[in-house]
């Protein structure tokens, strides 16, 4: 009896502990100052070493959190080796995510896409890896989503770690650089952003060309 619900109890567990992950990670309190002091205050190495292993486990809870973490990379450490330990940090995440989804969930949404919606399965899991790849790079759908989604289909690992490995720094160096650049300003003047844009000709071509890559991806997402 219990094996005959076994998948719809792991399923249950799984979006219980998400919520309940979500839920908690909201009322963390993370000291941002007293992070940015402990890392600048350690050698290079040991620094992007914990700053690894602080972004994986602090925003498996805290989901939030990644946006401080960014902030907090490109202060210490520039555009490039920021997103160098943003994107092994992610790397590790999507691992993470991919295979509790697929031992929670994976069972349950094969048994209830069975039938007439066995198709919608295949589909997705013969998904053209081009486009594993523009969802990995374009800031349209959140990284712990993504890892989530592909651990519930058919989708292979590797065809999946392949888009996260080549198409997660496109996304994240888009944003590192930006914070880099611009700092603290485009919080509290949106305004620097487009001056910026505006004065520098080879991001603002880069950024108009990522816009029109995030608008092809949604129309393929509506598809």
């Amino acid at each position: 009896m219990l094996k005959r619900y076994r998948s719809k109890v792991k399923f249950i567990v799984f979006v219980a502990a998400l919520v309940l992950i979500y839920y908690f990670g909201r009322y963390i309190p993370l000291d941002v100052e007293s992070i940015k002091k402990s890392l600048g205050g350690l050698p290079v190495i040991y620094s992007a070493l914990l700053f690894i292993f602080l972004y994986v486990a602090v925003t498996f809870f805290v989901w939030l959190a990644k946006d401080l973490f960014k902030v907090i990379a490109a202060f210490l450490f520039g555009a490039f080796l920021s997103t160098l330990l943003i994107w092994l940090a992610e790397v590790i995440n999507a691992c993470i995510l991919f295979f509790l989804a697929q031992a929670l969930g994976r069972s349950f949404v094969a048994k209830n896409l069975a039938g007439k919606y066995s198709k919608l399965d295949d589909k997705i899991a013969r998904v053209n890896f081009l486009w594993l790849f523009l969802f990995r790079a374009v800031p349209l759908i959140p990284f712990r989503f993504l890892d989530l989604a592909g651990g519930l289909t058919r989708i292979p690992f590797k065809k999946y770690l392949a888009a996260v490995v080549l198409g997660s720094p496109l996304r994240i160096f888009w944003v590192q650089y930006i914070l880099v650049t611009i700092g603290r300003n485009i919080v509290y003047n949106p305004q620097v952003l487009s001056q910026y844009l505006m004065s520098n000709k080879a991001l603002f071509i880069f950024s108009l060309t990522y816009l029109g890559l995030v608008i092809l991806v949604a129309l393929k997402i509506k598809e």
